[in-house]
């Protein structure tokens, strides 16, 4: 009995040797993910405090982003902020959001030469905050454009008749809530949201005829929907020069921005939480191998898309869009 008694008790001291030995494995990977963050927010902290030029990434689905428009608010105030270059690389998104970035953008560049570096799409709401910089420059392969505005809405009466579903609604008009999923779109209904469509697209137009060497009936004649290439783009005036950052650096030199500053990117900022675990974990999925690989399902998918409300500005090919093969 005495032999068991021995093992129990060596036992139990291996058990709080173990669990001693994880509680300090945990507080030192605490620690050096404190240590690591301190070290990439103080470094980024300090490129900010000097001259530099300032890049802002607006890329995926354009919503009214308050963090972004917050970001390019400080961009405006900050004075070691001597220039901006907004890489855009999106299909587009809601009017309303285009509109808000496309505001700001331009207070921005009252303040501080602006210029856009499109990467492989800016179109629809993408193009139109591109249009708010001083100078747009694209790839020769880059895609721009889509002028338009659209609404969809889903229509699931034939699904609903042949399930035996019916829906009874009291409303205080005939357009109220209108056009519903729930019954088929009458011409009224068209008609109020062509000309909410319309009013919208004459805006868009505007705003591209403001700010491009273009006069309002050239912009129609290319405010057909219409994709172009960056070299075709070009050809059409929607963009300034063919290129990526060594040219939009050029051209704030250009605007009297000293050489050879560094570019020192304002990204999102991050939550209590994502500041601790979220940028680490993605990190480590990165050197693992799959460092965005559920966002990028997410959007292959169009999922981010789908809850879009309002009028949207997005362009929607039927087929993906790859490399060249």
């Amino acid at each position: 009995m005495a032999l068991r008694a021995d093992e129990m008790m060596d036992r139990r001291r291996l058990r709080r040797k173990v669990t001693l030995w994880r509680l300090a494995a945990f507080l030192v990977a605490g620690l050096a993910i404190v240590i690591g963050s301190m070290w990439t927010y103080g470094d980024e902290f300090a490129s900010r405090s000097q001259d530099h030029i300032a890049k802002v990434k607006i890329e995926g689905t354009i919503t009214e982003d308050e963090d972004l428009l917050e970001r390019l608010a400080d961009l405006r105030k900050a004075g070691a902020v001597k220039g901006v270059i907004l890489s855009i690389d999106s299909p587009g998104g809601t009017t309303a959001g285009g509109e808000a970035i496309f505001d700001e953008v331009r207070r921005l560049a009252e303040t501080k030469p602006v210029v856009a570096q499109v990467g492989t799409l800016a179109a629809s709401a993408g193009y139109m905050i591109a249009s708010a910089a001083d100078h747009i420059v694209a790839r020769k392969s880059s895609i721009v454009g889509s002028i338009g505005v659209l609404v969809q809405f889903p229509n699931v009466s034939g699904m609903m008749d042949k399930l035996g579903i019916t829906l009874d609604e009291i409303k205080s008009s005939p357009l109220k809530a209108e056009p519903s999923p729930f019954n088929p779109t009458t011409e009224p209904e068209r008609a109020m949201m062509r000309s909410m469509i319309m009013d919208s697209y004459d805006w868009f137009v505007g705003l591209v005829d403001e700010r491009r060497p273009l006069d309002r009936q050239q912009v129609l004649a290319l405010a057909d929907g219409s994709v172009f290439t960056g070299r075709q783009a070009l050809d059409r005036k929607l963009i300034d020069e063919v290129g990526g950052e060594l040219e939009a650096v050029k051209w704030l030199e250009s605007k009297g921005v000293a050489p050879k500053l560094a570019i020192v990117e304002w990204k999102p900022k991050s939550s209590s939480t994502s500041f601790f675990l979220g940028s680490t974990a993605e990190r480590v999925a990165t050197a693992l191998g799959f460092g965005g690989f559920y966002s990028g399902l997410l959007a292959e998918l169009g999922a981010d898309r789908m809850f879009l409300d309002g009028l949207i500005s997005v362009w929607q090919p039927d087929v993906a869009v790859g490399p060249a093969k």
